[in-house]
């Protein structure tokens, strides 16, 4: 993802800045999918693989790239507080 892109992308509910996902958080989480009970927001499962995700500068919500396009949806986040390990 182009780093200007990066300067004007926030989440779309707390407008915090986003980042993208270090590699090793990303494997992290990729295995948490994997394993299942990640959910989205709206509680629905999250299924997707993870190639790339974003998180807010916070810490508190992932949002996924796919196919190189950030899924910036409110009920397309994945809040952090539901894993008892961070990410």
């Amino acid at each position: 993802m182009p780093d200007p892109l990066l300067d004007i992308l926030c989440c779309p509910v707390s407008h915090e800045p986003l980042r993208p996902l270090e590699k090793s958080r990303l494997k992290k989480l990729a295995d948490r999918i994997a394993d299942g009970g990640v959910q989205y927001v709206d509680h629905s499962p999250v299924e997707e693989k993870p190639r790339e995700a974003l998180i807010t500068r916070d810490d508190k919500v992932i949002y996924l790239v796919i196919d190189g396009i950030p899924v910036l949806l409110p009920d397309r986040g994945i809040g952090t507080t539901q894993f008892t390990e961070p990410v």
